[in-house]
């Protein structure tokens, strides 16, 4: 097991009660749900019918609902708060999916070894305190030929991307100055390509696939 290292990062509100429930709402707009109903498709193209998928901090657990109703997959979510993984099996149970969601830490997962085809994390690794722990434990629940996909904001991103991320989102006129002050924050915590290349090299993974594109980084890994 890696080291123990720890990410210095500004103390927030965590991901529990209003601030999840807050979250939620603002997340669940009709475009971002047709967004992840996307996302959930070209994800899991290459996958074979019965592949098993982790999504970690899943969050409300739209993306991994919208991949479980897809029908050929098994579902797992991990998420270290309370709040989220009641949300988001109240979600999966209201959509009449699967999807088991769990609370746990990224950095010490609660799974066997090679347990996952795919693994994906959305718009939370920038949070990880330790962003080592999380990678290895990455790797280590993937299968050998297992990828994982990591999309997160990136340090890069100007407040002209981070406005038009927001505009497309189709909020309300507080929850898009809540949401763009909120991302103007999270900025801070977010990684440049060429920081998250130098963590990728070294994790159990080595080398990956690392593009940034607006507000997005997106990382590929395999194993």
């Amino acid at each position: 097991m890696q080291a123990a290292e720890r990410r210095w990062r500004f103390k927030g509100p965590e991901m529990e009660g209003a601030v999840a429930r807050w979250y939620a709402k603002v997340r669940r707009s009709g475009s971002q749900i047709e967004e992840y109903r996307r996302q959930a498709i070209e994800l899991t193209k290459d996958l074979p019918k019965g592949a098993d998928v982790l999504e970690v901090a899943p969050g409300p657990g739209y993306l991994a609902i919208e991949m479980a109703r897809l029908g050929r997959f098994r579902l797992t979510g991990l998420d270290i708060s309370h709040t989220f993984v009641q949300i988001a099996s109240d979600n999966a149970r209201e959509a009449g999916v699967s999807v088991d969601f769990q609370q746990g830490d990224v950095a010490v997962m609660p799974f066997a070894a090679e347990s996952f085809d795919l693994v994906i994390c959305q718009a939370a690794f920038k949070n990880f305190v330790q962003p080592g722990s999380a990678l290895h434990e990455m790797h280590r629940v993937l299968r050998v030929g297992g990828t994982a996909v990591i999309q997160d904001m990136s340090s890069e991103a100007t407040h002209a991307d981070i406005e038009k991320e927001v505009r497309g989102m189709e909020l309300g006129w507080l929850s898009t100055f809540t949401t763009k002050a909120t991302l103007e924050m999270l900025k801070r915590r977010a990684y440049t390509p060429a920081t998250f290349e130098r963590l990728v090299a070294a994790s159990p993974f080595g080398t990956g696939a690392i593009q940034a594109e607006g507000i997005s980084l997106v990382v590929h890994l395999e194993k």
